[in-house]
């Protein structure tokens, strides 16, 4: 068993804090006060429908898209809504592979004339992304000309850089604001915020407290923020061995080729240890799309007896 946790909330920047408060029948109405407070549409968002996570591609060798959370809301707008925290390089371009994904199927709905229910791809990141080069932390993407003229409403894209938003408590003035608060602060919090005690956002609050969770659920978080701790150290322990590596070979050449080898070392040994802790919980095919492992790399793992312990658990 783990020690009991000395978080009053759980982490909503985790897979499984973010399922939970945001992906779950029972918080439909959180996910529906977000996005209304986020997205620029004309009518508000009344209740939201789940879909299936996993997308195929048109063949069986095609790629799959495996989404955090994918609705559509009774007028046919559909919401890719993706939490990422560790940065990486192509985040924008894979938010433009997933939206083909919905796009393609509004293709096989009978007869069509080519019209497009938008998508609205949402992107909640905790890193920033060097493309924007303001201190804005929410940037909304949509096709335009040369001229900066729209011209399809068909996508849409909302990064949210969570880093950029340092707003205390005192100076929280737009419900959105209440959103990332609860994002960002809500670890550091033992309490309910006095202004958010009748809203909402207290009802997330409530969802997210670390007893409310049952035995099973309070040994999954446990094993979630294990393994990202551990995913975490063994990066930034690759990137000091690189930069030491390469100074003792006294070259730049040197030092860029120790500090690769660390980072690819670092990264290949995470994925691994995530997938461990996903093993029993997700099925094998997401769990290596998830990570980036092959599906007989991922069988393979779960052969292993430590994993077939914590599987029991």
């Amino acid at each position: 068993m783990y020690p009991f946790s000395n978080e009053v909330f759980i982490n909503p920047l985790t897979d499984f804090g973010f399922k939970r408060i945001f992906g779950e029948e029972e918080s439909k109405p959180f996910l529906v006060s977000f996005l209304n407070d986020l997205l620029p549409i004309d009518s508000p968002i009344d209740t939201v429908t789940y879909k299936n996570l996993e997308k195929l591609g048109a063949t069986p060798e095609d790629r799959r898209a495996v989404y955090d959370i994918y609705c559509v809301d009774k007028n046919g707008k559909e919401f890719i809504v993706e939490l990422q925290r560790a940065s990486q390089f192509y985040f924008i371009e894979r938010a433009i592979y997933y939206t083909t994904f919905p796009i393609q199927e509004q293709a096989m709905r009978g007869q069509w004339d080519f019209s497009l229910s938008p998508v609205y791809f949402v992107g909640i990141l905790n890193f920033t992304v060097p493309t924007f080069k303001s201190d804005d932390y929410i940037h909304y993407c949509i096709l335009k000309d040369e001229i900066n003229n729209p011209i399809s409403n068909a996508l849409n894209y909302i990064y949210i850089e969570l880093p950029k938003f340092k707003k205390a408590y005192e100076e929280l003035s737009k419900h959105l604001e209440y959103w990332l608060y609860f994002f960002t602060k809500s670890t550091e919090l033992i309490e309910i915020p006095e202004k958010f005690k009748e809203d909402i956002v207290s009802e997330a609050f409530v969802r997210a407290k670390f007893l409310n969770l049952s035995s099973m659920d309070q040994t999954a978080y446990h094993l979630e923020l294990k393994h990202l701790r551990d995913y975490f150290n063994t990066i930034n322990t690759a990137k000091v061995t690189g930069r030491e590596e390469g100074r003792e070979e006294g070259r730049e050449e040197g030092r860029e080729e120790g500090r690769e080898e660390g980072r690819e070392e670092g990264r290949e040994e995470a994925k691994i240890e995530i997938a461990k802790s996903l093993i029993g919980i997700l099925e094998i095919e997401t769990i290596a799309q998830k990570v980036g492992l092959s599906v007989a790399e991922v069988e393979a793992l779960k052969r292993l007896p430590i994993v077939n312990t914590l599987q029991k658990l």
